[in-house]
């Protein structure tokens, strides 16, 4: 990035134009991110292929092998709630850096396809302490009838943030996508009828700019929202976006540089900058500049 995108993506986040993309790797030293899971449930369940580390691969075999799509979503919950709950008084846990740094910031609206309200407390947490609202994607019809969270007649502002789930929340294990069947659903369902998604989260999709953190290139998540959904809407509006990938790509094969001028390459024809390093790292930036020191 250069520091030309870093004074538009804080003009966006000034005039209340900014949307984060929150994805497993904010949570990354606070809760087990997808791989390990996976690991561990396809050596317990006896995975028979060789993609131990995907887990909507895993996830999908267990539903298979219980017969039963739920399944596996209680079991990542249980999973997900056995882990110890941070802090975020303790301002010296630098795990905590990101999410603390983000509700710290005059956002209305954070998107996230995590399960887990860490996003909510760190923006309880945060001086002025705000009063998040956590909404589900309706994303089939088992959902529809779930009580509105936000309330009738909510505008989320910077004190009433709005936190959409993109992908299910721990409220309701049915309402994650989880598996590869979820996953191809999800999209499906969303594409034939657009008002699965609430007003507010197109316009947000649409207007303003995205801050993607907590996403590889590889992971499904980012392909199905930047593809299936973001791609699908209308770009009129759409200002810079972000998205914070480590360096080098942990997934490289050969020479790093090679794979990190690819993703540049990638990024750029969907007009989104890219940020090399860590979720952490980026708070450390954002914050420097936000406070005025671009240094």
């Amino acid at each position: 990035m250069s520091e030309e995108d870093w004074k538009v993506l804080l003009s966006t986040i000034r005039y209340r134009r900014c949307t984060p993309f929150l994805g497993a790797g904010v949570n990354f030293g606070i809760l087990p991110m997808g791989g390990q899971i996976a690991e561990e449930w396809a050596k317990k369940e006896t995975y028979p292929l060789k993609w131990r580390d995907d887990l909507s691969s895993v996830a999908q075999f267990m539903s298979v092998k219980y017969k039963s799509g739920i399944y596996p979503k209680r079991q990542i919950l249980e999973r997900l709630d056995d882990e110890p709950k941070p802090d975020f008084s303790q301002l010296g846990d630098n795990r905590l850096k990101c999410l603390r740094a983000l509700a710290g910031l005059p956002i209305r609206v954070y998107i996230t396809t995590n399960y887990d309200d860490l996003l909510g407390d760190a923006l309880r947490s945060a001086e002025p302490a705000k009063k998040p609202r956590r909404e589900v994607c309706r994303w089939h019809s088992g959902l529809k009838d779930l009580p509105l969270a936000s309330g009738k007649g909510y505008e989320p502002d910077e004190i009433n943030p709005l936190v959409f789930h993109l992908h299910g929340t721990n409220q309701y294990p049915e309402s994650l996508v989880l598996t590869e069947d979820d996953y191809l659903d999800f999209l499906v369902n969303v594409s034939r009828d657009p008002q699965i998604l609430p007003p507010r989260i197109q316009r947000a999709l649409t207007n303003g700019s995205m801050l993607f953190i907590g996403y590889r290139l590889k992971d499904i998540n980012f392909r199905v929202i930047h593809r299936g959904l973001v791609g699908s809407m209308d770009h009129s509006q759409r200002e810079l976006s972000v998205t914070v990938q480590v360096t080098p790509p942990d997934d490289h094969s050969g020479d790093p540089k090679d794979a990190q001028s690819f993703l540049e390459k990638y990024f750029g024809g969907l007009n989104v900058r890219v940020y090399w390093g860590t979720a952490s790292q980026f708070a450390e930036d954002l914050l420097r500049r936000w406070k005025g020191d671009p240094k």
